[in-house]
């Protein structure tokens, strides 16, 4: 290289002279990376932008280069047009990233843009040699257009390699088509027909009950008195389900508690679903862990209250000069001291309220915590028991003997107990002294008719629907039906809830008469369904033996058959076999739920036997037996079956 090429500048650095460009990049590039080429339009070879950083770490940027300069350097070769394009080793074609394809509209938009660094496409030189500093003010710029676009066009969906000369990088992006519907939006396209769904839901208590106020205001009366701070009598409801029990003591539990606030009385309700908390020390754990969280929140209230009255007596000791007893003289307090050991007890209170496990503890200490628990202060406690009698299927009558005896032994509180039952024959079962001291009050529900559920339906229909959302049959045929099925408003509910939600799914604007007759089939097979998944394993291979019965034209079915194709089932899956006088039980019992018809015939001297059929779908219900594990390893039972010959 000869000196006279360069001149030293006053900035410390070398502006190139006006000869031959090509000496310049040949000396600059033998120094830096290697930079890719693409032909402009014309065929000319237009550097790209460097990447790599220089010893300052600033960015280098290559002048920009005719096609006739020469090249020194062995990393840069021209460009064939009919060389093949080179692709990876998965087919993806490879693209320098460090490379930056130009087209007629790049130059003229990126590069053009700037008149001294224009290039003349024509002759393949540059009119005006621009300075190192613009030139690395113009890579800068080049290089982020370069970072912007997308390194690859795909192949598959119409793009083309970075390397070609009619690559248009502004047409690459995703396309976000507004018309495309998804799943939910599709769903969502329908109208609603419902305006507030959840008032026909069973867990929903309305603020008015069509046909039961003389039940409302009997229970009204009776639980008056624990306005008044005395004890107010046991009252045990009966009536079959759907007959509003439930519905009515909630919305009775409401009133007292919300008349309680208002006169400042003491007095709560205290809920538990007997069908799920079925035992005596779940009962009694459930009651007693909601009176300690109870009683932790009154002592945060009550040393809150102290510790700023503390605070107020110590203030007016220390900054007025007055005596602390005298700020204190309105309160039931006379010395700080005695403050102090209320507050001291109330935190030694709260430290020792030790919530009860679900399980571990004995039922004497259980008992003992709940006791403590619910005497802490004084109130008056009506505790609901829904499905009672399930209470004392499970664990006997220890509970209600406990709860009804508790009221001698308690110092501050009151408590009732409200039984809710669908049998009415579980007293029964009582101890009779249990018996005495639980049954002092007893409300009776009967079935609603026809009439009664029609006007339920439109009490909440109004609520639950937008306007003219229903044919005017929906309402009586859905009552209609219920009424068969013992006045069952929480059926009639569910079916017309169905019937909406089947008329919604099918986009249709009202629900008519089609989806109530649609939604008694469905919730008769769902119901089926349940009910069969949840039998206990020896009734499902009895069911099981009787569907292979009837499934093999087998009319008629007498208890002697279900037990020979029960045994074999047994052995099949490793099951237990029960007596033969067990399986008679379980097929009454299933005839109870409604699964198979079995009647009792005589046959003379032959003694007499039950013959059934089956009462649900055939399939569906083997289909919900076949689900259970143990009933699913049954591969074949069809030799299991024998032929019989009827006279």
């Amino acid at each position: 290289m000869d000196e006279g090429e360069y001149t030293p500048r006053a900035d410390g650095g070398i502006d190139p002279d006006d000869g031959d460009e090509s000496d310049h990049s040949s000396d600059s590039e033998d120094s830096s990376p290697s930079r890719s080429s693409t032909p402009d339009a014309d065929g000319f070879a237009v550097k790209g932008s460097e990447t790599d950083e220089s010893e300052d770490g600033v960015p280098e940027a290559g002048l920009p280069e005719a096609e006739g300069s020469e090249a020194e350097d062995s990393d840069i070769e021209d460009f064939d047009p009919d060389a093949p394009t080179e692709t990876g080793g998965d087919g993806s074609t490879e693209a320098d990233p460090d490379a930056l394809p130009e087209t007629e509209a790049d130059t003229s938009a990126e590069v053009g843009s700037d008149p001294d660094t224009a290039l003349d496409v024509e002759d393949g030189t540059s009119h005006d040699t621009p300075d190192v500093e613009s030139i690395e003010s113009d890579a800068d710029t080049l290089s982020l257009s370069t970072d912007a676009r997308p390194e690859t066009a795909g192949i598959d969906n119409g793009g083309r390699d970075r390397s070609s000369p009619d690559v248009d990088f502004d047409g690459v992006v995703l396309d976000d088509d507004e018309d495309n519907q998804g799943l939910f939006d599709d769903l969502l396209s329908g109208e609603p027909i419902f305006e507030n769904k959840e008032v026909l839901r069973p867990s929903y208590t309305p603020h008015e009950l069509p046909h039961r106020n003389d039940q409302i205001n009997r229970m009204a009366t009776i639980l008056v008195s624990a306005l008044r701070g005395e004890t107010p009598s046991n009252i045990l409801i009966y009536g079959k389900t759907g007959t509003g029990k439930t519905a009515s003591a909630k919305f009775v539990s409401q009133e007292l508690e919300s008349t309680s606030q208002k006169y400042d009385v003491p007095c709560e309700v205290e809920y538990i679903n007997c069908e799920v908390t079925d035992t005596q020390y779940r009962v009694l754990a459930q009651l007693a862990n909601t009176f300690i969280e109870e009683n932790q929140a009154v002592i945060a209230d009550r040393l809150e209250r102290l510790e700023a009255l503390r605070e107020d007596a110590t203030d007016a000791e220390d900054t007025a000069g007055r005596d602390a007893a005298a700020t204190l003289a309105d309160t039931e307090f006379d010395s700080v001291a005695e403050l102090d050991d209320r507050i001291e007890t109330l935190e030694d209170d709260a430290d020792e309220m030790e919530e009860v496990p679900m399980t571990g503890w004995p039922t004497d200490r259980v008992y003992s915590t709940f006791f403590e628990a619910v005497d802490y202060h004084e109130r008056v406690v009506v505790i609901m028991l829904d499905e009672i009698d399930k209470l004392v299927e499970k664990s006997g009558d220890d509970t209600l003997y406990n709860l009804s005896r508790m009221n001698s032994e308690l110092d501050r509180s009151r408590i009732s107990i409200m039984g809710i039952s669908n049998d009415l024959k579980f007293t029964d079962f009582l101890d009779p002294r249990v018996k005495s001291s639980l049954g002092e009050e007893e409300i009776v529900f009967p079935p609603y008719d026809a009439n009664q559920l029609r006007d339920i339906l439109q009490h909440r229909a109004d609520t639950a629907f937008k306007p003219d959302a229903l044919t005017d049959d929906v309402i009586p045929l859905c009552a209609a039906f219920a009424a068969q099925e013992h006045g069952d408003a929480r059926r009639a509910l569910d079916l017309l809830r169905t019937a909406g939600e089947l008329a919604e799914r099918s986009q249709a604007e009202i629900v008519a008469e089609k989806h109530v007759r649609q939604a008694q089939d469905k919730i008769e097979l769902d119901r089926v369904v349940e009910v069969v998944r949840t039998l206990p394993t020896q009734s499902k291979i009895v069911l099981f033996a009787v569907i292979l019965l009837e499934k093999n034209g087998v009319h008629n079915i007498n208890t002697g058959e279900v037990f020979n194709i029960y045994k074999r089932l047994c052995e099949e899956i490793d099951a237990d076999v029960l007596t033969q006088r067990r399986v008679t039980d379980l097929i009454s019992e299933l005839d109870m739920l409604g699964i198979v018809n079995a009647v009792v015939v005589s046959k003379g001297r032959y003694g007499r036997t039950k013959e059934m059929g089956l009462s649900v779908p055939v399939e569906e219900t083997e289909a919900v037996l076949l689900s259970d594990s143990r009933l699913g390893d049954i591969e074949n039972a069809q030799p299991f079956v024998q032929a019989r010959f009827d006279n």
